[in-house]
C-alpha cells in the first residue's frame, strides 16, 4: 500500500483565475526584469533613470553601463531635485539574496516618485549573459 505525503504544492488551493490575473498583472507595475531594462536600456530614450542602489563599493565591483550610483540610504528629496516627478526610477541592488532595491524603492515611493525594481539585480544581469561595467563611471 502506497502511503500519501503531504503535497506542499496542493494543500492550499490556488486562487482563482481573476484572483491570480489581478496578483501577476500587478507585478508589472512595480516589477521589471533585466531583458526588458536591457532592451530599454538599447533605445535612444529609455523611460527611465536606472539606480544602482547600493554602496559606491559595490557599485564600482560590477554595475550597469548607464546606471547611476545613489545608495538608497541618501535617496533624498535633496537629491532627486533634478527630476521631474514623473521620472520613473527603476532600482537594483546586488541580487535576490539582497534587499536595497526594496529599501531604495521604499524611499523613492515615500517621495512620492514612480519606481519599480529590477528583480534580480546585478547577479541577474549577469546570469542573462549581459556584462558589467567597472569603475566609478555613471550614466547620465
Amino acid at each position: 500500500m502506497k502511503v500519501q505525503a503531504k503535497n506542499l504544492v496542493t494543500d492550499v488551493p490556488a486562487a482563482g483565475p481573476e484572483s491570480a490575473l489581478a496578483h501577476f498583472e500587478s507585478r508589472f507595475t512595480r516589477e521589471t526584469d533585466c531583458w526588458d531594462v536591457h532592451a530599454a536600456l538599447e533605445l535612444d530614450e529609455p523611460g527611465f533613470v536606472l539606480l544602482d542602489v547600493r554602496s559606491r563599493e559595490g557599485f564600482e565591483s560590477g554595475h550597469v553601463k548607464g546606471a547611476l550610483n545613489i545608495p538608497h540610504w541618501q535617496l533624498t528629496a535633496k537629491r532627486l531635485e533634478a527630476y521631474s516627478p514623473e521620472t520613473l526610477f527603476v532600482v537594483y541592488c546586488a541580487g535576490p539574496h539582497c534587499n536595497g532595491a526594496a529599501r531604495g524603492a521604499i524611499r523613492l515611493a515615500r517621495l512620492g516618485r514612480p519606481v519599480k525594481e529590477m528583480i534580480g539585480g546585478a547577479t541577474g544581469w549577469v546570469d542573462e549573459g549581459f556584462t558589467l561595467v567597472r569603475g566609478p563611471e555613471q550614466g547620465s
